[in-house]
């Protein structure tokens, strides 16, 4: 639920750095039990790692980062869990990844529109009728309401300017309307699953429905405020393809990338290295907050969840990346097109409107002129302290980060869980670490 807006390396050095840390990894892999008796490639960013875990602020935490078509460098500290036999986190372990499902969700629509299937521009309610007569709140007091001036579009759902609510920042009456609708489309665990599923739609097609039926926040394509809108975008897939939503995104995006550790719902057989999430009370203490063995993920959802459903390895995501990263292909395969990739990593927004604030409790940092593509942040223009224009990415409410600049060819992932997600200044500190590590290599 947050964005990652400020790397710093340039593509050719970075690319400098990884060729060596390939190349590191290949003459002397880590043992797995002991990886400290291997020299990093990365030794700030293992150093810092090493630190957060040593100093109690996290169980573990995992990075890969990579560029061109070099093998990807993993650094990784701590464990899946606090408890003594939790495994070792590593590249396959599974992690919540919530808001990174947004670009998920966003690349399958998109595939859909290079199928003919959808048109970025037209009304939701041609696939969704019941988004065909939309009405918008007076104010913020009231659910009151007028006619929309216009018609939520596909291109409002992908860039969150369809005025649509989130029960994560949406206040007052239309809270309290979101929450007696059941319109909360996530899961936390076990025990408050229980109490939302008494409320929440049982299926897509429902949930949508029931979004249709309350105010929105604003005109659609006059404001950007972050929304459900890729969870509404999750119905629409299941209409446009004909199947449902989770077995589209499985079929044209999991399985040719050979993505096989994406789950919305994690088998019991890999239970082991499901990473346990934590919460911090007011005293800085670590409480379990979902743990792996009785994780509301080893259970089936209400329904797939299109903005915050899925549990990743950083190995997956980085292979989603990647595949953005060449604009649409890996290792011969083609999920979308060149042209498609490139639209939907480019600024989408609606002419007029704006990306200039993050929303509350997100714990990014603004780059000096940003928009916003399908799903996610996309930085508009080259400065010192960024991966440049072209950077496109987003992150996740239980801290996980994840970027990619196709244009430099150099993308990266952090997969951390615990509540809040911005506990620790975790995006400044690793590209400060990553900073420290391209010094290196200039020397």
């Amino acid at each position: 639920m947050r964005t990652f807006l400020t790397p710093i390396l340039t593509g050719t050095a970075f690319a400098a750095l990884l060729a060596g840390g390939a190349l590191a990894q290949a003459v002397a892999p880590a043992p797995q039990l002991a990886p400290a008796t291997v020299a990093s490639p990365l030794p700030a960013t293992q150093a810092l790692f090493d630190g957060y875990v040593s100093a109690g602020k996290m169980p573990g935490i995992v990075g890969a980062f990579g560029v061109g078509d070099l093998p990807t460098v993993f650094v990784k500290s701590g464990k899946v869990a606090l408890d003594a036999n939790a495994q070792p986190a590593g590249p396959d372990s599974l992690w919540r990844v919530y808001s990174m499902t947004k670009p998920v969700t966003a690349m399958a629509a998109m595939i859909l529109i290079q199928d003919g299937k959808l048109k970025l521009d037209e009304p939701v309610s041609d696939v969704l009728p019941a988004f065909k007569n939309m009405r918008v709140q007076l104010n913020a007091n009231t659910i009151e309401s007028r006619p929309a001036a216009r018609p939520i579009t596909i291109r409002n759902l992908l860039t969150h300017t369809a005025g649509l609510g989130y029960n994560i920042i949406t206040t007052g009456p239309l809270l309290e309307l979101y929450n007696s609708k059941g319109i909360n489309p996530a899961q936390v665990n076990a025990g408050l699953e229980a109490i939302t599923r008494k409320t929440r739609a049982p299926d897509l097609q429902e949930f949508a429905n029931r979004v249709a039926s309350v105010p929105l926040i604003a005109d659609p394509g006059t404001k950007w405020s972050y929304s459900i809108g890729l969870d509404v975008m999750g119905a629409v897939i299941e209409k446009a393809s004909g199947m449902s939503f989770d077995a589209f995104v499985q079929k044209r995006i999991f399985d040719p990338l050979k993505m096989r550790s994406s789950y919305w719902t994690v088998p019991r057989s890999e239970t082991g290295r499901l990473v346990s999430e934590y919460a911090f009370g007011p005293t800085g203490t670590m409480s379990p907050l979902d743990p792996a063995a009785t994780s509301v993920y080893l259970s089936p959802p209400s329904f797939p969840y299109g903005g915050a459903g899925l549990v990743m390895s950083a190995g997956d995501y980085d292979r989603f990346l990647h595949m953005l990263q060449n604009y649409g292909t890996l290792d011969g395969v083609r999920i979308m097109k060149t042209e498609t990739a490139k639209l939907a990593m480019s600024d989408l927004l609606p002419a007029g409107v704006t990306f200039g604030a993050l929303p509350g409790g997100t714990g990014g940092q603004m780059a000096p002129k940003m928009g916003f593509g399908a799903g996610g942040s996309v930085i508009l223009e080259d400065k010192i302290a960024s991966f440049g224009a072209g950077t496109y990415g987003w992150g996740g409410a239980a801290g996980t980060i994840a970027w990619v600049n196709p244009v430099k060819r150099i993308r990266g992932t952090v997969m951390v869980n615990y509540f809040p997600g911005e506990k620790w200044p975790v995006r400044g500190d690793v590209m400060t670490a990553l900073q420290a590590d391209l010094a290196r290599y200039k020397k």
